[in-house]
């Protein structure tokens, strides 16, 4: 459901992203690791149709992202980084204003809202200015957004961000919920939520993809059977002496 071959960004003389390529099945959730400037969210925007790759491609349930960009980003809901929104809107109508903006029509977006509105629970801040929400709350607008055309993939940049830890519990379960029917691709820094959520892991360090399997198989790899201490071997400077 959504490939990437090979997928390279170069800022100047930087390579952000450097021939990353893997894929994602339905039914699959692949949690995407990695430090700070590891290449995690320039190579999601790459695959979500929001930055132009130097080499390589992404296809989104069949789709070229650069060929065929509605026909991928139909299929595609995108949480992005700090999950923009409108501040003055509130979030019924922003979320309506996506709506308008996917051309659903205005019965089936009304359904769409709701479903959507009740699954991130944000029913008690409908009518308030975005702009006035918490960070948590933002953050679950921005969510309902991704989800709320019910795309067969999903890519979600860091979506318990500025969560409380009920919130978090929440949003992960949504995730589990809609997991058997979608492909999803999850960024985290929080290795437990692999644990919680995820089928699968990839760890990406300085652009390159440098561990990928089920977090039980990367969690053997290491010293003391933690996903932890292998995250932190294979991110450290002396990575590449480490890997050999």
């Amino acid at each position: 459901m959504i490939e990437i071959e090979r997928l390279t960004k170069r800022f100047g003389a930087l390579t952000a992203v450097d021939g990353v390529s893997f894929n994602v099945s339905k039914g699959e959730v692949v949690g995407f690791l990695g430090p700070n400037g590891a290449g995690k969210s320039t190579t999601m925007k790459m695959a979500a149709g929001f930055l132009t790759p130097s080499e390589g491609r992404c296809s989104i349930a069949g789709h070229d992202v650069e060929r065929e960009p509605l026909a991928a980003k139909a299929a595609l809901g995108y949480l992005a980084e700090g999950a923009p929104a409108y501040g003055d809107m509130t979030p019924r109508a922003f979320l309506a204003f996506i709506a308008r903006a996917r051309a659903i029509g205005r019965a089936r977006a009304t359904r769409l809202i709701d479903a959507a509105v009740a699954q991130v629970e944000i029913e008690g801040v409908l009518e308030q200015p975005i702009e006035t929400l918490s960070k948590g709350f933002k953050r679950r607008v921005g969510l309902a957004a991704a989800i709320l055309h019910d795309p067969p993939c999903l890519i979600l940049d860091e979506p318990t961000d500025g969560l409380d830890p009920n919130q978090k519990h929440e949003v992960r379960n949504l995730i589990r919920r809609m997991a058997s029917s979608k492909a999803i691709i999850l960024s985290t820094h929080i290795l437990e939520e692999v644990d919680a959520v995820c089928s699968r892991a990839l760890i990406i360090d300085r652009g390159k993809v440098v561990a990928d399997g089920t977090p039980e198989a990367l969690a053997a790899r290491a010293e003391g059977g933690r996903l932890e201490e292998l995250f932190r071997r294979l991110t450290t400077r002396d990575a590449e002496r480490i890997r050999a």
